[in-house]
């Protein structure tokens, strides 16, 4: 493969270290606010299902509402166009700005939409609209913080600064799962399916405003001050992605792929699927991937400062050997134990897994593109991959058990992707010691 990731390096603009603290928590904050109101519909599916789509047929139900969980992942795609394309023009700060704000508007919508038996298909298709504004927004989120962090890193701490960004991805999803766990625990089930499963959604709205302050009051990346001082912007980022840096963008998209599996088949799918066809309390599923998620918060940092010595592509290839070495068996073994503690053994293990590609996706992806189209860049192929396979994960997880009546079914889906994945680190260049980002 060609040598197309970036142009001559140049020497990094030095900026105090308060400085980049308060890039790292401002993108931090705002990165939870955003995954925790993104995510939070995944753990709410059964909730969201008899709310919006009543079934005789609880499977059915259950699919009905992955599969508008999944009509949010398609539109991260073209928010990744929209606003990668604004990030790469005007600035990563202007445009977090904008995720933020979005998704907060979007999240408090799903709160109040009146359900099926209120106003019938209409609350359908409202939340199908409002999980189309948060996929809009994520779209443009995640490769924005991603090269929002790694562009405000010092030298030899890219690896380390870029992983912050996916443990407050873990802070975000924990505090979804917690939530969603202390409202199964608290209330009744009749409470909860009446009203309980909104709480979240109102509390993401609240909240929203806070990551917005925050996001106003940080400093642009000295990369892209850089750029923007050579007159070194590009007016079509998308374009030249794809023409200048085609292979590389198919490479990066390729990388992204286990992840996104890992984490909506273990984490999203796996607890609804454990208390509807397991038959484990839900509550009981939800504290499990809590409990998991601490995993990925302790290990997501070590991974990434690890990185800064030994590089990117060893860990995002052991994490696709072993994602498709363990898939199998760890179903196996749900399916021979169904407990809380089965259920917990089989999340903390998925999570160790998926800490090595965490560690690093942030970084190593910022490190394959030059500044004029690094957020474009990022943004769209890491959006199509996880629109592609991790926000369909949950609903092809769940029509393979319906069609094949085979509960190990979804391990296959886990090693398909490891597959891929592996074979895209294979055509990635190690940059890991570059001296700064072009």
């Amino acid at each position: 493969m060609p040598n197309t990731a970036t142009g001559p390096q140049t020497a990094a603009l030095t900026e105090d270290p308060a400085t980049v603290r308060r890039a790292v928590l401002a993108c931090g904050i705002g990165q939870m606010f955003e995954i925790f109101d993104f995510v939070i519909y995944g753990f709410f599916a059964l909730a969201i299902g008899r709310a919006f789509f009543p079934s005789t047929d609880p499977i059915a139900s259950l699919l009905a509402s992955f599969a508008t969980f999944a009509v949010g992942f398609l539109m991260r795609p073209i928010g990744a166009m929209v606003i990668g394309w604004y990030g790469d023009r005007v600035g990563r700060r202007k445009a977090l700005v904008v995720t933020v704000g979005l998704m907060a508007f979007a999240t408090g919508c799903v709160g109040l939409i009146p359900s099926y038996a209120s106003i019938g298909v209409w609350g359908a298709i409202l939340l199908v609209i409002c999980r189309m504004l948060q996929g809009f927004s994520t779209g443009g989120e995640w490769g924005g913080a991603a090269a929002f962090l790694v562009e405000h890193a010092p030298e030899g701490r890219r690896g380390l600064v870029g992983s912050f960004q996916q443990a407050a991805t873990a802070l975000g999803a924990m505090g979804a799962t917690f939530s969603a766990a202390i409202l199964t625990s608290a209330l009744s089930a009749d409470s909860f399916f009446a009203w309980g499963w909104r709480i979240p959604f109102l509390i993401g709205f609240v909240l929203g405003p806070v990551a917005y302050y925050l996001r106003t009051r940080v400093a642009e990346t000295p990369a892209f001050q850089r750029a923007e001082a050579a007159r070194d912007l590009t007016r079509m980022p998308l374009a030249d992605a794809f023409t200048t840096h085609g292979w590389t963008f198919l490479a990066a998209f390729g990388l992204s792929i286990i992840g996104c599996v890992i984490n909506y088949v273990f984490l999203v799918f796996l607890p609804s699927f454990a208390s509807q066809t397991l038959h484990i309390d839900l509550s009981h599923a939800l504290w499990s991937t809590t409990l998991a998620g601490v995993i990925y918060l302790v290990l997501t940092p070590l991974v990434g400062h690890w990185s800064d010595s030994v590089g990117r592509k060893p860990m995002l290839l052991a994490c696709a050997v072993l994602s498709f070495v363990m898939a199998y068996p760890l179903f196996l073994f749900l399916q021979t134990h169904p407990s809380f503690w089965g259920l917990l053994v089989v999340q903390a293990t998925a999570q160790a897994v998926l800490t090595l590609y965490t560690g690093v996706i942030s970084t190593i992806l910022s490190e394959m593109f030059p500044t004029n189209v690094r957020y474009t860049a990022l943004s769209v192929s890491y959006g199509f991959a996880v629109a592609i396979f991790g926000g369909f994960a949950p609903y092809i997880a769940t029509s393979l058990v319906k069609l094949t009546g085979d509960p190990l079914a979804p391990s296959y889906y886990v090693m398909a992707a490891a597959v891929a994945s592996g074979v895209a680190v294979l055509f990635v260049q190690a940059r890991h010691r570059a001296p700064a980002l072009a």
